[in-house]
Formats: structure tokens, C-alpha cells, sequence
């Protein structure tokens, strides 16, 4: 479904990726993993469309995206849910959720405000209430839900739980394992290990802009030494 092939990426003359390779198959959970600073938002940013590419190739459902605006990108099926959320302050909820609502990849049942609230019911007490009024897991609720109102093929969420209170994490990996039944494919960022466990089949860790591990979840459970080594503070 999405295919990155050693794209390399700069900032000015700054170079913050280094041939970054990775895959992602259809209703597969797949994480970016590493401490701060080593490249996971860059890759996101890569794969959108928000920071351009200087070498290599990323393609999304066998067409070639790297040269596209990421307005278009997004129109492909890929929804972003960024760092930080980025919802509208001075827009309801409700305002939240259908002001970017479309189906440019026809799916035959869309996603519906109805479908938002069942995946997380606890905007539905918040519908009236204006982005800034929410709490910060709201917020990233919020977030996603807009991020569904496109119909994407895949979500990626660039630090799904960061900052969040312990049960608000909890709502959101349920409703994230709601997604994946569905068949969603995912590209999630997060540093709450275990419970990416729980949801994702593979993972790739990212250090000073190369990818240097990649493998499925039994394999990285069963290697505390690359946890520790890459993951560890």
C-alpha cells in the first residue's frame, strides 16, 4: 500500500534523513519508533508532502506521491492526524468534524458523525462545545475524527497519546483497535511501547535519520537489548 524507498530529506542544507526504507500493507498496524529528534515526524512529513524530498521515491497504492502537493496526497486516501492536533480553536466540534469531510476515494459506506461518536463516545457530550474547551485527549479524539471524515485508505498519527492522561490513552488505543478490525491501515508514532504491541504487527525504529531496526512485534519482544538500546531514555 505505502512503499518509502531511501528517500533522503533536508532542512536548508541540514540533512535530517539518510535513505529511509519502509512499507506498509493493507489493514496492517506499522509504528515508527525512536527517541525524539531522530526522524519519525520527518518521515511523516516526507510521506505528506509537507517537507519535499530531495532523493528517493515514495509511492501510496502502486502510484508514485512524492512529487505531489500534499493536498493531493491527502485526496489519495492517506489521513494525517499531526503532532499537536492542530483542530480549530474557534470551531465547534461538530464544525471539526465535517469542515474537511469528503469521499474522494469513494468509499461505499463514508464515515458519518454517528461513526465518529460510536469510536469515541466521549466528544458526543462535546459536539457543541469549541475546539479550545476540550481537553487534551479530546482534542487528539477530535483530531482523529477528522482525520476519518476524508475516508483514508491509511491513518498516520504522528504521537498518538503523547501528554495524555492514563484513561484517555486507553480510549484512544480502543478506538484505534476498532479502526483496525475495520481493515484501516495505520502508521503510528508512539512511545507507549506496550501498547503498540497490543495493536501493531511491525515495527521500524528510527536513529539520527536511518532506519536501524525492523521487525514484527514477536521478534522485538523478544529483544529487551534493542528496547533498551534504541528505545530506552
Amino acid at each position: 500500500m505505502l512503499k518509502v524507498e531511501s528517500i533522503e530529506t533536508f532542512y536548508g542544507e541540514s540533512q535530517a534523513l539518510f535513505g529511509v526504507t519502509l512499507q506498509l500493507m493493507e489493514g496492517e498496524v506499522v509504528t515508527l519508533l525512536g527517541r525524539n529528534g531522530m526522524g519519525k515526524s520527518t518521515t511523516i512529513s516526507s510521506i505528506m508532502g509537507l517537507t519535499p524530498i530531495k532523493n528517493g521515491a515514495i509511492s501510496f497504492l502502486g502510484k508514485d506521491i512524492h512529487r505531489s502537493p500534499s493536498y493531493v496526497i491527502a485526496r489519495q486516501g492517506i489521513g494525517l492526524v499531526p503532532e499537536g492536533r492542530q483542530i480549530f480553536p474557534n470551531l465547534t466540534v461538530r464544525e471539526n468534524i465535517f469542515v474537511t469531510a469528503s469521499n474522494y476515494t469513494n468509499f461505499v459506506s463514508p464515515y458519518t458523525l454517528d461513526d465518529i461518536l460510536t469510536i469515541f463516545p466521549r466528544l458526543s457530550d462535546r459536539l457543541n462545545n469549541y475546539g479550545n474547551q476540550l481537553s487534551g485527549g479530546e482534542q487528539q479524539m477530535l483530531a482523529i475524527g477528522r482525520a476519518l471524515m476524508i475516508n483514508p485508505r491509511l491513518l498516520i498519527l504522528d504521537e498518538a497519546t503523547e501528554g495524555l492522561a492514563p484513561l484517555v490513552r486507553q480510549e484512544i488505543w480502543l478506538g484505534l483497535g476498532i479502526l483496525k478490525a475495520k481493515g484501516l491501515a495505520i502508521l503510528v508514532v508512539d512511545k507507549n511501547i506496550q501498547a503498540l504491541f497490543k495493536i501493531a504487527e511491525r515495527h521500524y525504529i528510527i536513529e539520527k535519520g536511518k532506519v536501524v531496526w525492523a521487525g514484527s512485534t514477536a521478534q522485538l519482544q523478544s529483544l529487551p537489548e534493542i528496547q533498551i538500546r534504541h528505545l530506552g531514555v
